[in-house]
């Protein structure tokens, strides 16, 4: 009896495990289909269907300006901009460089840009961070330079429709010191061409500032603050006023702005960039064509109608003379003494 029970449980076994592939594939099917509709569930849910036709637009891709006879490494000095608040119409594929004048107070740097506006091709806007809200952090510094760079700087002297090279004069005690890493790698990145203009005899750049110092509260041309001029007379009304040097900070004042000026050097020496001095521009006709070659602009003879304040010699020009010379005499800066930037 014992062994009809054990041959019923073996027949049954093996019935079973014939069976059990056939369970499976049937377990597996079912599992597949129930996750396939539920798949189309939760996409059907995601689609909506509109109720109108949506109409396509099409962005209308522009043509590619041509950067044909460009030397390759100069592509990344060469611009062409697309300013969001007008169009450039037939110039929108003229090259534009970017620049910048870095330069100091009463260095000549108004005058050199007043010649570089007389070019039809360039713009130079003036000096942008005088006000100190558009030089308050970086983030302020790369919103007015991407608007400049952009052709979207609005300014007397801004030309935005066939411009070749457009930029702005920017001094060093204008946050650029300050940031001046941020800053040079920002002129890198944006293929900005840094020029320098700085003045070599930097006794008669301090007789200027305090010269013009003392003209914003006395007023002299009928009332009214002049740092520049367009009439001899005008000129010749300034220069009336001889300031009084202080001898005893006199060595240090001239060292802290050569230290200055070499230490701007220093921070932009990565950039393209050229040095240029406001007694070169006065002495040396060819100083203005390197400053086009630079730009790479056509040539043009630049004009200015701005008229030299200061055109006598120091001892005529300055109060205590005997007590300014006694003190420079024997320094390292007694050129100065002696060196004109004038043409007389």
């Amino acid at each position: 009896m014992r062994n009809i029970i054990m041959d019923k449980e073996i027949v049954f076994s093996s019935r079973a495990s014939k069976k059990s592939p056939y369970v499976f594939w049937l377990v597996l099917l079912f599992l597949i289909m129930a996750f396939g509709v539920y798949i189309c569930g939760v996409s059907l849910t995601r689609v909506t269907v509109p109720s109108k036709p949506t109409k396509i637009s099409f962005t209308r891709v522009e043509r590619t300006c041509s950067i044909n006879g460009i030397p390759p490494e100069e592509l990344v000095y060469v611009h062409f901009p697309q300013p969001k608040t007008y169009s450039r119409e037939e110039c929108k594929c003229t090259p534009v460089r970017f620049f910048v004048i870095l330069s100091m107070q009463r260095s000549g740097s108004g005058w050199f840009e007043t010649l570089l506006n007389s070019h039809p091709n360039i713009s130079s806007n003036g000096e942008v961070f005088s006000l100190k809200q558009r030089r308050q952090s970086m983030e302020t510094i790369q919103r007015t330079l991407d608007t400049i760079y952009n052709l979207e700087w609005i300014s007397s002297a801004a030309k935005n429709d066939c411009v070749a090279a457009v930029g702005f004069k920017w001094m060093l005690n204008q946050a650029v010191m300050v940031y001046h890493r941020q800053i040079a790698n920002y002129f890198n990145q944006k293929g900005v061409s840094v020029i320098f203009l700085f003045r070599r005899n930097l006794l008669r750049r301090l007789v200027s500032l305090l010269a013009n110092a003392y003209d914003k509260d006395a007023k002299l041309i009928n009332g009214t603050h002049m740092s520049h001029v367009h009439t001899r007379e005008e000129a010749d009304l300034l220069a009336q006023f001889k300031p009084t040097l202080n001898v005893s900070s006199l060595i240090v004042d001239l060292s802290t702005a050569e230290r200055t000026m070499m230490e701007s050097l220093e921070f932009f020496k990565s950039n393209r960039h050229m040095i240029l001095y406001y007694e070169d521009i006065i002495n040396n006709p060819k100083a203005l064509s390197d400053v086009q070659e630079f730009l790479r602009v056509p040539f043009r003879k630049l004009k200015s109608r701005q008229v030299k304040i200061h055109i006598k010699p120091l001892h005529e020009q300055v109060h205590n003379w005997y007590d300014v010379y006694s003190t420079v005499q024997g320094s390292q800066y007694e050129h100065f003494l002696h060196s004109s930037d004038y043409i007389s």
